[in-house]
């Protein structure tokens, strides 16, 4: 028997577990407990078979409780089945049966956006190879703390993007897993259809003859902000595009925005918001303590003006295309401090497609036709840049 995490919380009032969410991904799966109250845990493995124990104390089962085997998909590549008793009066036994030998985190979430305390348990493939799976790697150094003491990779490929090499273009479809983005009147889940836009550019990016495309996410898994720009990094991106779909209280608010970083404040008060809203993504999604203090360090000091330039001339073009086929919330680029587009040197933009508050452009964003739209716009943005502005030539 392998000790693995107990919680550092005392002995509290009795909690009552108000839900149970399981996501399952190629790269980790989550359970998420959310509860009344903070839980005191106690998780331990054992072995023949492959299992994860979570005890918790201070509960008493539940119809919620009951139910977290239906919970678990048979295509969960790390969880075979999972069953659930009272151990004795004032204790919850969780039993995950495993399919793989797995590296489980434990952690707890405060209350934010809507979600009350939650209890979080990634389940990671252990004794693995991860130099074959960069994710995997980089959500290993994250989960560690050791993502910041990393040595960056140092900048793009070697040669002018388009015409010695492939233009590298990362792709980011915001949100993901425990993190749903905004959601529309008629129930539309942002990270759904922000990830259907992102594969839809993706092979169109892929048809042309010199670039070549990666995604942060997909499939439906909470990445956090970090470790999608790491991911740029690592892969040696030219472009940074991440992927969304506003929202405001007034529904009445519609059209289709691009946003650029700002280390010097927001352009706007709306930019301002937003970037608020966008950075919070950590927070929502669940990153665990090791992972926390990104979102408590002013970052953005260190990028260079150059490529929040590069920013603002790929973001007009993007504007310009998008503008073709919706109307536009802003006829110029906005700026804010976006967590996700700090990247030191690689342009980056954050689009706002649509907003999926807004009755008519909801309905729009889940169409094939709109997203398909939507896609083919950016790429045709990103082919003027690169035609106004030649073959990065600063960046070979």
């Amino acid at each position: 028997m392998l000790l693995l995490s107990v919680s550092n919380i005392g002995y509290a009032a009795s909690g009552q577990v108000i839900a149970v969410r399981v996501w399952p991904s190629s790269t980790y799966t989550r359970v998420t407990l959310e509860s009344s109250r903070q839980l005191k845990y106690r998780q331990f493995a054992l072995s023949h078979p492959q299992r994860v124990v979570v005890d918790l104390e201070g509960v008493h089962l539940n119809a919620v409780l009951k139910g977290l085997d239906n919970q678990i998909r048979r295509d969960d590549p790390f969880i075979q089945s999972a069953r659930v008793g009272q151990f004795d009066p004032q204790t919850v036994r969780l039993v995950f049966e495993l399919k793989q030998n797995v590296s489980a985190h434990m952690f707890a979430l405060a209350p934010v956006a809507g979600f009350k305390e939650r209890t979080v348990m990634d389940l990671y493939p252990a004794n693995t190879n991860n130099e074959h799976d960069p994710l995997l790697a980089l959500l290993e150094d994250y989960n560690n703390g050791q993502l910041d003491k990393q040595v960056p990779t140092p900048g793009p490929q070697p040669g002018k993007a388009g015409r010695d090499r492939p233009i590298v273009i990362m792709l980011d479809p915001g949100h993901g897993g425990e993190d749903p983005g905004a959601i529309g009147k008629h129930r539309t889940r942002e990270k759904d259809v922000v990830l259907q836009i992102a594969r839809r550019l993706r092979t169109l990016i892929e048809r042309q003859p010199n670039m070549k495309a990666y995604m942060t996410r997909n499939e439906d898994v909470f990445i956090p902000l970090k470790v999608r720009v790491a991911k740029a990094q690592k892969q040696r991106a030219d472009l940074f595009v991440s992927i969304h779909a506003d929202a405001f209280t007034d529904r009445s608010a519609r059209g289709s925005s691009v946003f650029a970083l700002s280390t010097k404040g927001a352009t706007s008060t709306a930019a301002k918001f937003l970037a608020k809203t966008q950075n919070a993504a950590d927070l929502i999604g669940g990153v665990s303590k090791s992972g926390d203090r990104y979102l408590d360090h002013t970052m953005f000091d260190m990028v260079q003006s150059l490529t929040i330039n590069d920013s603002l001339k790929f973001g007009k073009a993007v504007l310009g295309h998008l503008g073709r086929i919706n109307k536009l919330h802003k006829n110029r680029v906005d700026q804010a401090g976006f967590a996700v587009l700090k990247a030191p040197d690689i342009p980056s933009i954050l689009v706002e497609t649509a907003f999926i508050s807004n009755v008519d452009e909801e309905r729009r964003l889940r169409t094939a036709a709109f997203q398909q739209q939507v896609a083919e716009s950016i790429l045709a943005g990103i082919k003027a840049y690169f035609s106004e502005h030649g073959a990065l030539a600063r960046r070979g």
